[in-house]
C-alpha cells in the first residue's frame, strides 16, 4: 500500500513538479482544517490526506491552505487554485474529488448566540441551539436543547453549496467524476483549543464556550455533540443516496470508525484528539485507513458490482427448473 502523495498548486508550477503519469490515480482535494496544510499539523502527521493509502500509486494537489482553523464551506473567491484546476483552461482531468466541508459551519452554526451584540434576540431557526426557556420536556432527551428550525437552515445552506460544487465539476474536464466526503467525528466538548504557536491560530476551545452559554448540563455536553455531527452524517448520507441531485456523491461515514474519545475536562491531546475538535496523528490514521478503502472501491468501479446470489429464497417460494 502507498501513502497518498500530497501536492499543493504552488508544487504544480515549481522545478520539481509531480510527473502526472507516474501515478494511477490523480484527485483534487478541497476543504477545512481537516486537510490543512499548515506546517504544524504535517510535522504532527494530523492531516486525514497524508494518511490516505492505495494499491496503486496515487497523488493529490490540496488546496486547503495553511489558514484558518475556522474557515467555512469552500471560499471560492478566497480559493481560486481549487477553481483554476478544476474548470480552468488546461485544467487536468481528475480521477475524483476529496472534499472536507460542513464540520466548521456546522461548529459555527452551534456558536451562534441566542442574542445580537445589541440585545436582539436571534431567531431559533438562524441557530442551533435553545435558550433554556426554549428548551423541550426531559422526555426528549438531549434532542430538547436543540434548534430542528436552525437545523433546517443549515441543511439548506449546505445542500446549495454542495450543489454548487458538483456544478462547477461538471463544468471542466472532470465533468462526471466521483466527489468523496467523509463525515467527520464525534468531538467531546472540552477546554482545548489550538496551541499558541499552531498556525491554526491561537483560538478555541469551539464547542464547550457555546454550550456553556446556552446553559446546556455538563453532563449531556457530549451527548450533544454526537447530536450534531450524527445529523451531518444522516444528512450527507442522504445527499448521496439522491443521485438526481447529487450526481457523483460518495460519502463515508467516518463516524462509524471507532476512536478513543478524549477525556471530559482534559485540556491537551487526549485519546485520538489532538485538541477539542481535530484529530491527532492516531485518529486521522484510523478514518483515513477506512475511507481509503472506500474511495479505492469507487475510483475501481467495484461499487457498481451487485452481490451473487446467495441461492436462498425466502419461505413458500419455488424454484424454476
Amino acid at each position: 500500500m502507498d501513502h497518498l502523495a500530497c501536492f499543493t498548486p504552488a508544487d504544480l508550477a515549481g522545478r520539481h513538479a509531480p510527473d502526472f503519469s507516474a501515478y494511477r490515480w490523480k484527485l483534487l482535494a478541497q476543504g477545512d482544517s481537516w486537510f490543512s496544510n499548515a506546517r504544524s499539523k504535517l510535522n504532527a502527521h494530523a492531516n486525514l490526506l497524508q494518511e490516505l493509502v492505495f494499491k496503486g500509486q496515487a497523488l493529490a494537489v490540496n488546496c486547503a491552505g495553511t489558514g484558518d482553523a475556522l474557515s467555512h464551506m469552500v471560499d471560492l473567491e478566497a480559493n481560486p487554485d481549487f477553481v483554476r484546476l478544476l474548470t480552468g483552461p488546461g485544467a487536468p482531468v481528475w480521477d475524483g474529488i476529496l472534499l472536507s466541508v460542513g464540520g466548521n459551519d456546522l461548529i459555527a452554526a452551534a456558536r451562534t448566540p441566542a442574542h445580537t451584540a445589541d440585545g436582539l434576540e436571534v431567531p431559533l431557526h438562524q441557530r442551533l441551539l435553545r435558550r433554556q426557556t426554549e428548551w423541550g420536556a426531559p422526555s426528549a432527551g438531549v434532542a430538547r436543547y436543540f434548534s430542528e428550525p436552525g437545523w433546517a437552515t443549515y441543511a439548506e445552506y449546505f445542500k446549495a453549496n454542495v450543489k454548487h460544487l458538483l456544478s462547477l465539476r461538471n463544468q471542466g474536464p472532470s465533468a462526471g467524476k466521483p466527489v468523496f466526503m467523509h463525515c467527520y467525528a464525534v468531538p467531546m466538548p472540552r477546554p482545548a483549543g489550538a496551541e499558541p504557536s499552531d498556525e491554526l491560530g491561537a483560538n478555541g476551545p469551539w464547542l464547550l464556550p457555546a454550550l456553556k452559554a446556552y446553559g446546556v448540563p455538563s453532563a449531556d455536553w457530549a451527548a450533544v455533540s454526537r447530536l450534531m455531527v450524527f445529523h451531518l452524517a444522516l444528512l450527507l448520507k442522504a445527499m448521496a443516496a439522491d443521485k438526481e441531485q447529487f450526481p457523483g456523491l460518495f460519502v463515508f461515514d467516518s463516524t462509524t470508525v471507532p476512536l478513543a474519545l478524549a477525556a471530559p475536562g482534559s485540556t491537551g491531546i487526549s485519546g485520538d484528539w489532538h485538541n477539542e475538535i481535530h484529530l491527532n496523528h492516531s485518529g486521522c490514521f484510523k478514518i483515513a485507513r477506512a475511507w481509503s478503502e472506500h474511495i479505492e472501491a469507487v475510483l475501481e468501479g467495484r461499487h457498481l458490482i451487485q452481490p451473487a446470489p446467495t441461492g436462498r429464497r425466502g419461505r413458500g417460494s419455488s424454484q424454476q427448473r
